[in-house]
């Protein structure tokens, strides 16, 4: 089993920038993928961010390529989504995720352990 917690969440303008952390524990050893996803009301739960460990390999959609940065810290089991420049459109609650082996996968079927979410709110 893994636990998830995200934090880091708020209420930005438009323009400015966030970073949100998500904090592992329990069998967080092995080869596997950490991600981010977001869900806004009344939409599907979107693929944002993951990231490999070992290797540290990241995969992003074209949706925010350039403007958010994944990363993790092992010695910690952290890991951080920076994200910059927010637009309205990123407004959502943001998840993170957990799954064993090496793939990238965006849909999360395949993600097995979830955090409980953390609300981004950008106005404009």
């Amino acid at each position: 089993q893994v636990q998830l917690v995200e934090s880091g969440g708020g209420l930005v303008q438009a323009g400015v920038s966030l970073r949100l952390s998500c904090t592992a524990s329990g069998r967080t050893f092995g080869t596997n993928v950490m991600a981010w996803f977001r869900q806004a009301p009344g939409n599907e739960r979107e693929f944002v961010a993951a990231i490999r460990w070992p290797g540290a390999s990241t995969y992003y959609p074209n949706s925010v390529k350039g403007r958010f940065t994944i990363s993790r810290d092992n010695a910690k089991n952290t890991v951080d989504l920076q994200m910059n420049s927010l637009k309205p459109e990123d407004t959502a609650v943001y998840f993170c995720a957990s799954r064993q082996g090496s793939q990238f996968y965006t849909s999360r079927s395949q993600y097995a352990y979830w955090g409980q979410g953390t609300q981004v709110t950008v106005s404009s």
